[in-house]
């Protein structure tokens, strides 16, 4: 009787697990500059600097933060960009936008620090049916940062794919 053979685990295949590649240790927080408007209208730079030097920015080192303006007001930009240097050595990762879609703002970020160069030339299964919620744009990134290394792209298990991407020879 002839043993047994993982055909599966002896193919050059390369499979990658965005649950493994992606961090998902992480809190959302949102800072709404509502809370540092005088009268929810106007910031007020001098108050505004007092503000800010009061918060506990330690908060937020474990946190993806959301930076947005629920009240109609006109926000200058130099006050996202003083968030900003608040926020750059005491977050995870921070933005001006919604909490809605900073999630993945902050995976994006992530997929641009992967080493896209271990998969040149090479047959590539993008792992499916994982246990985490990952949106379907996270896909379309990762799919568009392995097109230019990649033989061929799959989607699925190593034992069942679906076919995206092959290179014309």
């Amino acid at each position: 009787m002839e043993p047994i053979v993982n055909k599966v685990a002896q193919s050059p295949l390369i499979t990658l697990d965005l649950e493994e590649i992606l961090n998902f240790n992480f809190e959302i927080k949102n800072i709404d500059i509502k809370d540092f408007l005088f009268k929810e209208l106007i910031i007020i730079e001098k108050e505004f600097r007092e503000q800010l030097k009061s918060i506990d920015w330690q908060a937020y080192k474990n946190a993806i933060v959301a930076i947005q303006c629920s009240a109609d007001a006109i926000i200058p930009i130099w006050v996202y960009m003083l968030f900003a240097t608040y926020l750059r050595t005491n977050s995870l990762f921070f933005a001006i936008t919604k909490s809605t879609s900073i999630k993945n703002m902050y995976f994006i970020s992530q997929l641009s620090q992967f080493n896209y160069a271990m998969c040149k030339d090479k047959k590539v299964v993008v792992k499916g049916c994982g246990k985490m919620n990952i949106e379907p744009i996270i896909y379309g990134e990762f799919t568009r940062n392995l097109l230019p290394f990649c033989n061929s792209i799959m989607y699925g298990e190593p034992c069942s794919t679906v076919p995206i991407y092959k290179t014309k020879r």
